[in-house]
């Protein structure tokens, strides 16, 4: 589903460069759920943008589903996130001034999805927040928040579930819950999914483990989860 080659992404400074990742390779199969971990300022975020498509590489190339995203213009690039892609940030990124029923919604009407309102409310109430569909963002706790970001990341049934860091600013109980939504639903729809981690425990389950420092990942040969 993914294939990473030679990837390197290095950012120009007033005395010569920050090389973020140096010549990165990775495989990830079909359904296969995948931990980046390392410590911060490693490059695990910046690996998930580009994944993502929201930057482009310095060098090296990587292909998501046979299709080689670095080539794509800006707008293959929105229809590649549209219909493939499903992104969970670390901060939410809701739309403020939309309730938790309109932020599910919008992919889904945005992609043209019939029946797009119907699907929202049954995927807020897979995540349980039936109750707050109403609610805006605001009137939500943080862990209500990310709990509506992995139903909307996930509303158009996407190849591929990108998660940056999606328990960073919950508390750790809080945290333990959206973990378990994540993956459960993840099952469910068999997506790949790519997280990013600082936390050896939630890396654990999934079925493979990279390691990030200095700008070069490394897997864990000791660590393997049968699919």
């Amino acid at each position: 589903m993914i294939a990473i080659n030679e990837l390197s992404m290095s950012y120009p400074l007033e005395a010569g460069s920050l090389e973020v990742l140096a010549k990165v390779n990775m495989q990830i199969a079909d359904a296969e759920t995948v931990a980046i971990v390392g410590p911060s300022g490693s490059g695990k975020t910046t690996l998930l943008i580009l994944l993502a498509g929201l930057e482009a590489p310095s060098t090296g190339t990587i292909t998501i589903d046979g299709e080689d995203i670095t080539g794509l213009e800006a707008d293959a690039l929105a229809d590649l996130r549209r219909d493939k892609l499903g992104i969970v940030f670390q901060s939410f990124h809701l739309v403020p001034s939309l309730t938790a029923l309109g932020n599910v919604s919008l992919p889904l009407e945005i992609a043209g999805r019939e029946n797009a309102r119907d699907r929202a409310h049954k995927l807020l109430d897979r995540v349980g927040l039936t109750e707050r569909a109403h609610h805006y963002p605001s009137q939500l706790s943080g862990g209500e928040q990310q709990r509506v970001a992995i139903a909307r990341a996930i509303a158009n049934s996407p190849s591929v579930l990108l998660a940056d860091e999606p328990t960073g600013n919950l508390d750790i109980n809080t945290g333990s819950r959206i973990i378990d939504v994540l993956f459960d639903l993840n099952a469910e729809t068999r997506s790949t999914m790519v997280l990013v981690t600082h936390d050896t425990e939630i890396a654990r389950r999934c079925q493979r483990v990279f390691h990030l420092d200095n700008g070069r990942l490394i897997e864990d040969a000791g660590h393997a989860i049968p699919a």
